[in-house]
Formats: structure tokens, C-alpha cells, sequence
């Protein structure tokens, strides 16, 4: 029997005793593998915070339903392996799908931007109260966005690395933000 049989035994008796519940036995499944799992999620994602999320998802799968594992699929090391790149793949799936929806809601804005007309607009007392209001009634995510890009003068992509949200969000809430801004400001047009 070799090395690589002998772990898989190893790693094969760990599960069982996962399955017990066992939490001595889950941690040095996790001390064994994460590692390699984290590296591996991180090469698909390319961030550290998605990474270590996507193996904790994997090993909290395993902690719930470690009779999953199918000894004649291969091991127990390609099993979790496996786990943790689907989750990944699965996640840069959904953050593109996510991209995209931004990036149509983007295309669906108007050429000008209608800050800078409410900005040329604003010239009396009362509608720069208006304006304020409009603010104070977005939620705060979305109040936040446009402060940074209108007020501290950020692009999208910088907003996004201060906050550490994704660009794609970032771009969704300044979009839903001037609609709600445009809506509400729309009466001072009348």
C-alpha cells in the first residue's frame, strides 16, 4: 500500500468519524486540506475574501453532509478539491451574470449625466434643499456611491476600492440612486 492510499485511509476514517460528529476529526480534515483548497479558490477568484468564503462553504458541507464523499468516485483529498472549484467556478459565474445585469442598467442611462443637470439646476435655496432631501431619502448604500463619485470625485472603479464592494455593484447602486434622485427631483422641473 502506498502513501497516497494510506492518507486517503487516513482521511476516509476522519469522515466516518465526522459523521459522528466528531469535531477533532473535522478540524484535522480542515488543517490537512484548506490550505490547498484556499490556494486553489483563490487562483479562480483572485480575492482573498471570496477564497477563504468559498472554502468555509465547502468545509461546512462536509461538516453537514460528510456522506457525501463516494469512495469509488477517488479520493477524499480530490472530493473536497472539487467542492471548493465548483463553489468558485459557480461564484464568478454569478458575480459575471451580476456584471452584466450593471452593465445593461448602465447602457439604459441617458448620454448626459443628470447630476450635472440637477448641479447647473440647483441655483436657489429651495432646490438645493431638495437636493439635500433627495440624498437623505436614498438608502444608505446607494447615498454613499454618490457621495464618494459626486462629492469626493471617485470614479466607479476607485469607489469600489475603498469600499471594497465590486464594481458591478458599485455601478447598480449610482444607477439606481440618480433614478430615485431623478424621480424625486423631477417636481422642481414643473
Amino acid at each position: 500500500m502506498g502513501a497516497a492510499d494510506l492518507s486517503d485511509l487516513r482521511d476516509r476514517e476522519l469522515l466516518r468519524r465526522i459523521s459522528r460528529g466528531d469535531e477533532e476529526a473535522f478540524r484535522s480534515l480542515f488543517g490537512r486540506y484548506a490550505p490547498t483548497a484556499r490556494a486553489l479558490a483563490l487562483r479562480i477568484l483572485r480575492q482573498r475574501f471570496l477564497a477563504d468564503e468559498t472554502v468555509q462553504e465547502a468545509f461546512l458541507s462536509v461538516w453537514r453532509n460528510p456522506d457525501r464523499y463516494d469512495a469509488s468516485r477517488g479520493s477524499v483529498r480530490a472530493w473536497l478539491m472539487s467542492a471548493v472549484h465548483h463553489r468558485a467556478v459557480d461564484l464568478v459565474r454569478r458575480e459575471e451574470a451580476h456584471r452584466r445585469r450593471s452593465d445593461s442598467a448602465v447602457a439604459d442611462l441617458p448620454a448626459e449625466d443628470p447630476a450635472e443637470q440637477a448641479v447647473e439646476a440647483v441655483g436657489v435655496p429651495e432646490e438645493r434643499a431638495a437636493v439635500r432631501a433627495a440624498l437623505a431619502e436614498l438608502p444608505a448604500e446607494q447615498r454613499e456611491v454618490i457621495e464618494l463619485m459626486y462629492f469626493e470625485g471617485l470614479s466607479q472603479s476607485k469607489v469600489a476600492e475603498r469600499t471594497g464592494i465590486p464594481l458591478g455593484t458599485v455601478k447598480s447602486r449610482a444607477v439606481l440612486a440618480m433614478r430615485r434622485m431623478r424621480a424625486s427631483l423631477g417636481a422642481l422641473e414643473r
